[in-house]
């Protein structure tokens, strides 16, 4: 690959991400969340593996969102009828993002919690 074809590569990606936080309220959501347990992580000093775990899980749910969000573009631009299969192609999307949520939240909990109880 040129390094043309590769920067335009990279480019396009990070135009995703942009119009993901730019267009879409729960990415901003998640990113606010993001900042808040990074700030969280500094203030509590984490150690090197509950960073790792950290900033896994933070991607995790961003790609679940980003993903989510393509998968509902695409469904827009096929049709714009309703159609069960395109509801439930939407509502997995959605259940992807959900589930990494859940995980999100299991993890602060492990990460975050020997900080906070006895």
């Amino acid at each position: 690959m040129s390094r043309h074809k590769f920067l335009a590569s990279f480019s396009h990606a990070l135009a995703g991400i942009v119009y993901a936080f730019i267009s879409e309220r729960n990415m901003r959501i998640h990113g606010l969340a993001a900042i808040i347990v990074v700030s969280m992580g500094c203030i509590l000093h984490l150690q090197r593996l509950e960073w790792g775990l950290l900033f896994l899980t933070i991607f995790m749910v961003l790609v679940a969102e980003t993903i989510n969000t393509a998968v509902e573009i695409n469904i827009d631009l096929i049709t714009e009828d309703y159609h069960p299969l395109a509801r439930l192609a939407k509502n997995l999307a959605a259940g992807a993002v959900l589930l990494t949520a859940i995980n999100a939240l299991i993890m602060a909990i492990i990460i975050f919690g020997p900080y906070f109880l006895p």
